[in-house]
């Protein structure tokens, strides 16, 4: 058969089958993203159909995914945003980053993984899935709710991280020197410095040089001006997807609304294609090795992403009960995650890194929305019966015989 049919029947197989899984999530109002894995995982390296024409245009198409997401990311929030949340909600930024990547980098060292392994693990437990817990916050009608903005802010803080994380991780996995890592994440400080200051002082010049009444035109000049910064970003060893959350960020009003909705549907397409690619080049047989690490990982994580947010909704004076749900909204982890590990895989750090980060996910990707819905309810139910415990009287062989009532003669 002709090299291009084979292709369009591998690629078109892939997307028809990855729309029929996102619907099946759909319907179980679930998150698709533990689907397209596996999805990945039956047809990549030593799964039951290897594809092979496909392979090339894929590896293409999630590097345009992940280029997307970070864009689709920018455009949610302003530059005046992201400065306001530097200044008010860094502490928890802080905490989140010492609770969250700190146990990924200790599971790293313990494995004998080397500092670089430990630096990219960390990553990988440390952000939040913005796509999945937005998906989550929607469905329960939270978005209004006094706890959500204290979630947004610590997404936001992530986010900001990624801008500094990336670019060290781009130079530790490339195997730069000191002086040369230094210098690109100079780079990367600086430019995502210049851009935040541009956008704050010059965001409505820049979005209405970008502004279109065509959305054809609009699609066009955005997706290029993102694919060119991206590329630029690239070539300066920072990152692209860093670049195209600049570019996000310093796109404000009309103008990011009318991206958003024009881009969100390429960048479901491309981002169901990364997560596939992802499972695509992970072994099945490598995941049973790494489950038990994957698991522990994921309780630990689970809870520590609790604390998190229970300590910066109480800081922001919100009630137990909501502190509690903002804590459990946090757990899901997703594309940030296994955009970090694939930075790894692709440079051949540690073959069980991927197989790690892919259990990881799956695991907590399905626990998050659970999490998100239940933990006030039990926490609530647990301190409940511990208040209750002390009136509680004890068995029937301990209790004090209760006085006799005193009767009066009449």
């Amino acid at each position: 058969m002709h090299s291009s049919a084979v292709f369009l029947i591998e690629f078109g197989a892939i997307i028809l089958g990855l729309g029929l899984l996102g619907r099946v999530a759909g319907r179980f109002r679930f998150s698709p993203i533990p689907l397209y894995l596996l999805a990945g995982l039956a047809f990549g390296e030593g799964g039951l159909l290897p594809l092979g024409a496909s392979e090339e245009f894929v590896a293409i198409g999630a590097e345009i995914g992940v280029i997307l997401l970070l864009l689709m990311l920018g455009l949610e929030y302003t530059a005046t945003d992201l400065v306001s949340n530097l200044k008010t909600q860094y502490p928890a930024g802080l905490v989140d980053g010492a609770l969250n990547a700190l146990p990924g980098a200790a599971m790293a060292l313990l494995l004998g993984w080397g500092p670089v392994a430990a630096v990219v693990l960390a990553g990988v437990t440390w952000i939040s899935s913005s796509g999945v817990i937005a998906k989550v916050l929607g469905d329960l009608g939270r978005l209004g709710n006094r706890e959500t903005p204290v979630v947004l802010s610590i997404l936001v803080l992530e986010d900001l991280a990624m801008a500094v994380y990336l670019p060290i991780v781009t130079a530790l996995l490339a195997g730069v020197g000191l002086a040369a890592g230094s210098a690109t994440l100079a780079i990367a400080l600086g430019v995502a410095g210049l851009v935040l200051f541009v956008a704050v002082r010059y965001g409505r010049v820049i979005s209405r040089f970008v502004s279109s009444d065509d959305p054809e035109k609009l699609l066009l000049v955005v997706l290029g001006l993102t694919l060119l910064v991206a590329g630029l970003a690239q070539q300066l060893q920072v990152s692209a997807a860093v670049g195209a959350f600049l570019v996000g960020i310093a796109l404000s009003g009309e103008v990011a609304e009318g991206a958003h909705h024009l881009l969100s549907p390429l960048r479901d397409l491309f981002a169901a294609v990364f997560f596939v690619f992802f499972g695509l080049h992970t072994d099945p047989a490598s995941i049973p090795p790494v489950l038990l690490p994957a698991l522990a990982l994921a309780v630990v994580t689970a809870g520590t992403k609790i604390a998190t947010g229970y300590w910066a909704a109480r800081r922001n004076g919100i009630s137990a009960k909501g502190a509690w749900r903002a804590g459990g909204t946090l757990v899901a982890r997703g594309e940030f995650s296994i955009v970090i590990a694939g930075l790894a895989v692709s440079a051949g750090i540690e073959p069980s890194l991927g197989p790690l980060a892919t259990a990881y996910v799956l695991i907590l990707v399905v626990i998050g929305p659970l999490t998100a819905r239940y933990t006030e309810p039990f926490a609530t139910w647990v301190t409940g019966r511990r208040r209750r415990a002390p009136l509680d009287p004890g068995p029937a062989e301990e209790r004090l015989p209760l006085p006799e009532p005193v009767r009066h003669e009449r």
